[in-house]
């Protein structure tokens, strides 16, 4: 379906148009949350998101400047460009106001009838409806046929703290299996930030990548091997394969072999109430406005998450990562994810949870908040602040922050590493605590407009 005759994969038919959605899962996947472990009635909780949609909201900078870049990706299509842009296709400026009277309307029918409108009722009929005009893949049947699953949380351990995390996706494995091997290392004697540090970081990172290559896939379709993966004795090995001396070349790192018997715009928000409850929740359209297709008469963009399967083993996606056999296209199954919602508790109780936007940099980024945390001391605001590295095995450069100097640069070349400056790596963690009795929470500051919500700003559960 994304090949052309000679077999080579063209990636715009899966990130723009018709063909680039599969069916939409946030609704479905937020009402069975509210279902199992709500306490206010869904209408209640619902309307407040209808009324900002129909009242409007004040546009930021960060906004104008987003849709100012991505205008010609949203005006490919004349609703997209109606609701995201003024007319004629002008960019909304700093301080001026957004209405959106079709999607207040999408969200004042879901309050009142719940996620049953959206896949089988008056939603799902404009969607339907957006498919069959873009010659999309998303037909009546399979909106009705949608279902949510509900997976069991994986759950490690990093120095004493216990780790919760999302199963396959493929982001909690692998943030598993990135602690795993640092557990080898004296972290905090490195020292944040330094050459030794990011060097360690970046070795146990092109591991754990080039494992996701292989072994990941929706567990429904792929046995997906994770006790192994995520297994301290498998950790264990790969930590005695990183010499701290020398970059591994990503040409010579293969995916491990299991035992015989054996991602621009997502969201993030993480959430803490009084009685110890805590939600970390990633959610995406896959790129910064999805496939850039909105549905038309009901207010909202679809996703372009087809492009998160592996249209062709071998054949990087938009975010460079490799996928094989274990993430082909099928029907009916969930497509690979680098999403990588955190829960860390402390003697048994909830410390801190965290998660990020950014594609394949949602893993890494979540690593080091957490070593930014437990290895190195930091609050939740300096651990979200420092500066960031990355690396995803293929292609075989390591990303860092401009904030590192030129003498950890040379450091980490002289060790063999390709080096890419970029300003930002375009993540933004969201981060809530509790210690001491005291409640916190850290916005990325890399992500202008998300501040933290203080908890006296949020209405009491039983008011």
């Amino acid at each position: 379906m994304y090949l052309d005759e000679a077999g080579n994969f063209v990636q715009e038919i899966a990130l723009t148009g018709g063909k680039a959605s599969g069916v939409p899962g946030t609704v479905a996947g937020l009402y069975l949350a509210h279902q199992k472990f709500g306490r206010l009635p869904w209408k209640r909780v619902v309307q407040p998101a209808a009324d900002l949609a129909r009242n409007g909201i004040i546009v930021t900078k960060d906004y104008s400047d987003q849709t100012t870049y991505y205008k010609e990706r949203l005006c490919q299509q004349q609703a997209s460009c109606e609701y995201f842009l003024k007319a004629g296709g002008e960019p909304y400026q700093h301080g001026e106001r957004l209405v959106q009277a079709d999607l207040a309307r999408t969200l004042e029918l879901v309050a009142e009838q719940g996620a049953s409108v959206f896949y089988e009722g008056e939603i799902a009929d404009l969607i339907v409806a957006e498919m069959e005009r873009g010659g999309g893949l998303v037909d009546r049947d399979s909106l009705a046929a949608y279902r949510p699953v509900v997976r069991k949380a994986l759950r490690g351990s990093y120095r004493g703290y216990d780790v919760a995390t999302m199963p396959p996706s493929s982001g909690g494995v692998h943030i598993l299996q990135i602690l795993n091997i640092l557990e080898h290392f004296p972290v905090a004697e490195m020292g944040a930030g330094s050459a030794a540090n990011v060097h360690l970081l970046a070795e146990a990172m092109k591991l754990a990548f080039a494992d996701r290559s292989k072994h990941l896939g929706d567990p429904d379709f792929y046995p997906v091997p994770v006790d192994w993966l995520a297994s301290k004795a498998y950790a264990a090995e790969l930590a005695e394969s990183i010499d701290m001396e020398k970059a591994r070349p990503s040409s010579e790192i293969a995916p491990g072999v299991a035992p015989a018997a054996e991602s621009l715009e997502t969201t993030h928000y993480s959430v803490m109430d009084a009685d110890g409850n805590v939600v970390s929740n990633t959610y995406t359209l896959n790129l910064s406005y999805g496939s850039g297709i909105a549905v038309a008469g009901a207010g909202f963009l679809l996703n372009d998450e087809m492009d998160d399967f592996a249209a062709k083993p071998g054949v990087p996606n938009a975010f460079g990562l490799i996928g094989g056999e274990a993430n082909a296209v099928e029907p009916g199954k969930r497509p690979l994810s680098s999403m990588t919602p955190v829960i860390v508790f402390a003697d048994g109780k909830p410390w801190f949870a965290t998660g990020s936007p950014g594609g394949s940099r949602i893993i890494t980024t979540a690593v080091q908040i957490i070593v930014n945390v437990i290895d190195h001391g930091m609050n939740i605001a300096d651990a979200s602040s420092r500066p960031r590295m990355h690396h995803q095995w293929l292609p075989d450069v390591l990303m860092l922050e401009s904030a590192y100097g030129p003498d950890t640069i040379r450091l980490l070349e002289a060790k063999g590493h390709t080096v890419r400056v970029r300003n930002s790596t375009a993540t933004s963690a969201q981060t809530v605590a509790f210690k001491d009795g005291w409640f916190r929470g850290a916005s990325d500051p890399r992500r202008p407009n998300a501040a933290a919500v203080p908890p006296q700003a949020v209405n009491d559960a039983d008011d």
